[in-house]
């Protein structure tokens, strides 16, 4: 009798985890099974699969098995039943007709074993998860309007497999994070029988905001000053995501000078991050000779030394 190879089967090596074997056997299962592959052999070789990954996934028969792969297929006393076999019909409710002759003088009419060709006989694989990249303006992310995102899913169509569009409706999770991997459930690929659908795992990545920069939940705001307005202080307009707000510029204010305010930031699960406002002092491009006049009466009134603290 031929000693059938199933970790050759399965294309794993003989040390292979069991995760290992589990992702090969999925695999390889989708590829051969007959409502997906309707070339001639297929069926069989789903069946091969499917026998190869009930043994191996079992810590005792995977045992068992490995005593006999070790010497080459043979016991010392030859390839028989083992000992603690009992009679009675196939666990499941299958005959080992459903599984080839090795398979049965090793493990046949044992009670509470194999199960694994019984798992996918009636097509019952799990849908395929999909990852989707899904860009998110910051305005997005303050409002409760949904969004609308496309991608493609694989999907069982005549006995194939095949891509297809699919359309959902996504509500922005509050408190998302760039980079944060976001799981829908059952959004992924369809399953098959009784088995659940794929899940969709969306990666949210912020789109470059042309006025604020983001630390965390926290937005950054470089605000341009005119000199008197850093000077006299001011009362100036100030845009943020959730719309204008009036600000303060204090007297004597310096060009990279932190603002806080509180809470006009990015939502959180609890509450909201902070706008922290940077000055920046601008000076006018042109100057006029007026404005020059004035400028030098400033220098000559004025001791101030802005560059006192580099002199030793």
């Amino acid at each position: 009798m031929e000693f059938k190879d199933y970790y050759k089967i399965l294309g794993v090596e003989s040390d292979a985890d069991t995760k290992t074997i589990k992702s090969a056997y999925r695999k390889l299962a989708r590829k051969f099974h007959p409502d997906v592959n309707p070339d001639e052999g297929a069926e069989d070789k789903f069946k091969e699969v499917a026998e190869a990954y009930g043994v191996l996934k079992n810590t005792n028969n995977r045992a068992e098995y490995d005593e006999l792969y070790r010497y080459g297929g043979k016991r010392n006393s030859g390839t028989q039943s083992s000992p603690n076999r009992q009679g009675g019909s196939q666990s499941g409710g299958h005959s080992n007709a459903d599984f080839s002759d090795f398979f049965n003088s090793v493990f046949g009419n044992r009670g509470g074993g194999f199960q694994g060709y019984s798992d996918f006989e009636q097509g019952a694989t799990r849908g395929q998860d999909v990852e989707v990249e899904m860009p998110i303006f910051l305005e997005d992310i303050i409002s409760d309007a949904s969004k609308t995102i496309e991608y493609r899913i694989p999907a069982f169509e005549n006995g194939q497999v095949k891509d297809v569009n699919k359309k959902l409706k996504v509500r922005i999770p509050k408190g998302v994070s760039d980079g944060e991997r976001v799981r829908l459930k059952g959004q992924g690929g369809s399953g098959q029988g009784s088995a659940p659908n794929g899940d969709l795992y969306l990666h949210i990545r912020f789109v470059p905001h042309s006025i604020f920069d983001i630390e965390g939940h926290n937005l950054l705001v470089t605000l341009p000053i005119a000199p008197w307005e850093a000077a006299l202080g001011a009362k100036v307009t100030l845009s943020t995501l959730s719309g204008k707000i009036n600000l303060s510029v204090p007297v004597n204010s310096q060009s990279g000078q932190k603002l806080r305010i509180k809470g006009k930031g990015l939502p959180m699960k609890n509450g909201s991050g902070d706008l922290y406002v940077i000055f920046k002092i601008v000076i006018p491009k042109n100057t006029s000779e007026e404005s020059k006049v004035l400028w030098q009466s400033l220098s000559d009134a004025s001791d101030f030394d802005p560059r006192a603290d580099l002199e030793r």
